[in-house]
C-alpha cells in the first residue's frame, strides 16, 4: 500500500476488508467543502471496513493510506461468511469495533478541548505504536490535514516539541526522539484509547508475544 492510496471513498460500496500489518490507514470524514479531518487510524491492531460486517456496506467516511506498508485484503463475501459463523472471529471483530468507536469518540473530544500540541502528541504516539520505526514519512501539511487544523498551528506545535528535544523534523519526515518527553505533553485521550484497546484485545496481544 502506497502513501496516499485511497482504499474507499464516501458512499461507495466496500468490496474488501483490509487487515494492516505494517501500513497505517487513516479514516477521514470529508465535508462538502472538501475539508476533512481524521476520525481514527487503523494499524496492525485492527481492520479497515467494519461496515462490511456491521451490515452497512457503505460509509460516509474515506480510508486513505497514511503510512506506506503491507496489509492482507479479504473479499467481503468471505469476511461475511466467517462473521456469520458466530465464532471467535465474530467476537474479536465486535470487540475491535468497540475499541474503534472509543478512538473515534476520544478524537472528537480531543479536537474540541485540547491544544494542537496535545493533539499532535497524541497522534504521534498512536502512530509510532503501530510501526517498528520512530521516524515517519509525513509532511507537516499532511499532519495538519489529519488533525483538521491550520498548517501554521502545526508548524508552531512542531517548533515547540522540537525545541524541547522530543521530536526532530526534516523535509517530509518527523522522528520521535524522546518518547517519554512526548508522553508528558500528551493529553488523557492517548491513554484512554490505549487502555481500551488493550482491555478488549488483550488475548490477541498475548498471542503475539508468545509467537
Amino acid at each position: 500500500m502506497l502513501l496516499g492510496e485511497m482504499l474507499y471513498e464516501p458512499g461507495r460500496q466496500l468490496k474488501h476488508a483490509y487487515f494492516p500489518t505494517t501500513t497505517i490507514v487513516s479514516l477521514h470524514y470529508v465535508m462538502e467543502s472538501g475539508a476533512s479531518a481524521e476520525t481514527a487510524g487503523v494499524g496492525n491492531e485492527g481492520v479497515v471496513g467494519v461496515a462490511l460486517f456491521m451490515g452497512g456496506d457503505t460509509t460516509p467516511s474515506s480510508a486513505v493510506v497514511q503510512t506506506a506498508g503491507y496489509a492482507y485484503r479479504l473479499e467481503r463475501q468471505f469476511l461475511k461468511q466467517e462473521f456469520d459463523r458466530a465464532g471467535s472471529m465474530q467476537r474479536l471483530l465486535l470487540r475491535y469495533t468497540q475499541a474503534l468507536i472509543t478512538q473515534i469518540g476520544q478524537t472528537v473530544v480531543c479536537n474540541r478541548y485540547h491544544s494542537v500540541e496535545q493533539q499532535l502528541s497524541r497522534w504521534l504516539l498512536l502512530t509510532i505504536d503501530r510501526v517498528p520505526s520512530r521516524e515517519l514519512v509525513m509532511t507537516q501539511e499532511l499532519v495538519a490535514g489529519m488533525l483538521g487544523v491550520r498548517r501554521e498551528s502545526i508548524t508552531e506545535a512542531v517548533r515547540r516539541l522540537q525545541q524541547a528535544g522530543f521530536i526532530r523534523c526534516r523535509r517530509g519526515h518527523i522522528a520521535v526522539m524522546d518518547r517519554g518527553g512526548l508522553e508528558t505533553c500528551v493529553c488523557e485521550c492517548y491513554e484512554v484509547v490505549k487502555k481500551e484497546l488493550s482491555r478488549l484485545l488483550s488475548d490477541v496481544f498475548r498471542q503475539r508475544v508468545a509467537a
